[in-house]
């Protein structure tokens, strides 16, 4: 079995700097803790934590295998018991009907998922799960992870495929001390685990050296007040212990000493946080980004103003409040042993906002004990995921209904009044709070206009990276939308970002300096070759790939290859995963190794051969190399697997103009923009492409519709002016010339 006891646990990597002696420490398990810490271990027991993972009986699967079934889009999954042990009888990676025996169960509530050992080491979630709810609230049900949507046993999304796979979607956060043990020669797993739930050593690191040093003090050989007492990582903050204080004019409360520490924070962060894995030795107390990468707030993840969007967790969220800014920390309100809050969640709200303020009629306008009276309904609203789990989103914002009527971003307001508009929303607040609910600055609008390219962005995403009082996280998403921005006096604000003391702000800098050309990397991004930071340098070193070898010092070329050999090793962590041959392509290609690129393209498409972006990455290899009919037939062998796929359609397109089929093209060009309308790029294209053979009207329809929905795009703006010019239309022409005007300044007039 892949997931077991390791024989002998392995002890945590050495850093650079001296560790007191715990740094050599190993894994002892709970049973060495309780002891000791009797009270923390009880609120332990039964948390969600302690039951993250466990093997299936009688008494830990909650699910219905009494001989039930459940049809999803024609498949019927049969739940049911044998000899003791539970069964399903679903469809496997080949489409057929097969019996699995259920292995481990995954969570506790308000959902569970049953773990299923396939060949390899490999563990598959199902995603036909249980509903754990009490039937009241619509539980006691199997229901389907995609309700809505077919998952044939071809997708990656089914629960053979790669997306459900246990060994590396899940496996970091539920258990403890786990290694991956993937052997990529053979693919295969040996997964290992020290405890098979999320455990006491899951956050507090190994605990041996605790275990002598609590001996030691007994034996009277050590002091009681050590300063590390052996742990491998102090959680509490080392400035001192802190309490809230209200101020009676503000009703808000201050800590009585700084935070000094984020070690807590990003401790919760390695699995409350959407993330990726950069190294596999995780070494607890190091900062994060060490051996994980962060998401920053893009698209798709999170709404432009930074709302949760897709499942991200906590900590990003978290990062963008002014609770995170004023020194809150994650124990401040959740009991880090049993995980609840203490009372209900409004409860907890008010040991730092003065109930009178704050639960009063005159702060929230509604009855109070009502749904909008809450604390968290308003500032802390629930979005659900995997159908039933719902999630408060951390970041803590004031409602901003006036964002949505203006970048379409979620509120709280219309989330609770269904039945009402965004415009209601605005001039309700407007109304009650007047100008304070416009305070804070609408970041947001900047981040939707860099993800638009529309024009005049670059200036606000420039002030916005550099502003040292916004949160850290927004800079680095401002500083990376840079590289669809670039111009001018924005690449000073790169370089600034390069150099800021956060260094997520540094990662976000390091994404746009790739947009510049290869001759201009060099001087912005080598210092960060020796950056401290892991994430940091790896990125530094992917920034500066194509860029000649020999403009560099001989110093720079040593720290780049040094760098360079990290992010290697920083992709062979995910070996069993199809992204990490993408980017060892796309690597490939900037290097000028062709043929290691085509080989990690295959690897990629073998791994799993519907995703699109590596059809793509694969023609535009043969492109380069001149060989346009290879080019072709990759697109059109993406498109007989995702064949709703945008970036295809306008690869293909791409690729029949060069080949000069240009009526062929425009059909591509056409469902490459119908079936992405959230690009402005693709209506862009198509148009300019529909110009090209003299359907200037047909191209001015295309852009006048793409404007309504980008309306700051540059290049679309500028399309328009010109079409409508050279349709003899002068009125339109010069109404599109002001526009652009309006955004960036004095322009040219439009062409006669």
């Amino acid at each position: 079995m892949a997931c077991r006891e390791p024989a002998a646990p392995s002890a945590a990597r050495p850093l650079a700097t001296p560790l007191p002696r715990s740094a050599a420490a190993t894994f002892v398990g709970r049973e060495a803790c309780k002891g000791c810490h009797a009270a923390e271990y009880e609120r332990w027991k039964g948390s969600h934590h302690d039951l993250a993972m466990q093997e299936a009986t009688d008494e830990t699967v909650l699910g219905d295998f009494g001989s039930r079934t459940f049809t999803h889009f024609g498949v019927t999954s049969t739940f049911y018991k044998r000899d003791g042990k539970h069964f399903v009888k679903t469809d496997g990676p080949d489409g057929k009907l097969h019996e699995y025996p259920i292995a481990y169960t995954f969570g506790v509530y308000p959902l569970q998922q049953y773990l299923i050992a396939f060949p390899g080491g490999r563990y598959q979630a199902l995603n036909v799960v249980w509903d754990t709810r009490p039937r009241k609230d619509g539980g006691q049900r199997w229901f389907h992870l995609y309700p809505k949507e077919a998952v044939p046993h071809s997708d990656p999304l089914h629960w053979t495929g790669p997306y459900q796979n246990w060994n590396f979607m899940c496996a970091e956060c539920h258990s403890t001390n786990v290694q991956k043990g993937f052997v990529a020669a053979e693919n295969r797993y040996e997964t290992t685990f020290s405890e098979i739930d999320v455990s006491c050593e899951a956050c507090h690191g190994p605990g041996s050296a605790h275990v002598d040093w609590a001996r030691d003090v007994e034996a009277g050989k050590a002091k009681k007040d050590d300063a590390d007492k052996g742990m491998a990582v102090v959680l509490k903050d080392p400035g001192g212990k802190a309490s809230w204080v209200i101020d009676p004019k503000t009703g808000l409360a201050k800590r009585s000493v700084p935070r000094t520490s984020q070690t807590e924070i990003e401790t919760c962060a390695r699995c409350h946080a959407r993330r990726s894995v950069v190294a596999a030795d995780y070494v607890h107390g190091e900062p994060l980004l060490q051996t994980h990468r962060p998401a920053l707030l893009d698209e798709g993840l999170f709404y432009a103003d930074g709302q949760i969007q897709d499942e991200v967790y906590e900590y990003g969220a978290f990062l963008q409040s002014k609770m995170h800014a004023k020194g809150v920390s994650c124990s401040d309100c959740h009991d880090p042993h049993g995980l609840k809050v203490a009372g209900s969640a409004d409860r907890v709200c008010a040991g730092c906002h003065a109930a009178e303020k704050f639960e009063s009629a005159s702060h929230h306008f509604h009855k109070a004990d009502s749904k909008g009276a809450s604390c968290t309904g308003c500032h802390m609203p629930i979005r659900d995921y995997m159908v039933i789990h719902g999630r408060h989103d951390h970041s803590f914002r004031a409602p901003r209904p006036d964002l949505s009527v203006s970048i379409g971003t979620p509120n709280a307001c219309t989330n609770c009044h269904r039945d009402k508009s965004d415009r209601w929303a605005a001039d309700a607040a407007k109304k009650w709070w007047g100008d304070r609910s416009l305070r804070e600055p609408a970041y947001g609008e900047t981040i939707q206009a860099g993800r638009e390219e529309a024009a005049g962005a670059g200036e606000s995403l420039a002030t916005l990276a550099g502003d040292a009082s916004r949160p850290a996280l927004r800079r680095a998403t401002a500083a990376s939308l840079l590289a669809r921005n670039v111009f001018g006096g924005t690449r000073e604000a790169i370089q600034r970002a390069l150099s800021d003391p956060e260094p997520i702000v540094r990662v976000g800098g390091l994404e746009a300096v790739r947009a510049l050309p290869p001759p201009e990397r060099l001087a912005l991004a080598a210092p960060l070759l020796r950056d401290p930071i892991l994430t940091v340098r790896i990125d530094a070193a992917r920034a500066l790939a194509p860029v000649s070898k020999e403009s560099m010092s001989a110093s720079e070329r040593a720290a780049f290859e040094a760098a360079l050999a990290e992010y290697e090793r920083s992709l062979a962590v995910d070996a069993d995963r199809a992204e990490a041959h993408l980017a060892l392509a796309e690597l490939a290609v900037d290097l000028g190794n062709a043929d290691r690129a085509e080989r990690e393209y295959r690897i990629a498409l073998g791994l799993v051969p519907a995703l699109a972006g590596t059809y793509a990455n694969l023609a535009d290899l043969y492109r380069r190399q001149g060989k346009e009919a290879e080019a072709e037939a990759t697109l059109r062998s993406g498109l007989a697997v995702a064949p709703g796929d945008a970036g295809l359609h306008h690869s293909l397109g791409l690729a029949l103009v060069r080949q000069k089929r240009v009526s062929e093209a425009l059909v591509e060009f056409e469902r490459a923009a119908k079936a992405a309308p959230g690009s402005a790029r693709y209506s862009y294209v198509w148009a300019v492409a529909l110009d090209s053979v003299g359907q200037t009207s047909r191209a001015i329809e295309v852009l006048s519709a793409a404007e309504k929905a980008h309306g700051g795009n540059r290049e679309i703006l500028e399309a328009l002016m010109s079409f409508h010019a050279k349709a003899g239309h002068r009125d339109a022409a010069a109404l599109y010339a002001k526009k652009l005007q309006d955004l960036t300044g004095p322009s040219p007039n439009p062409p006669e």
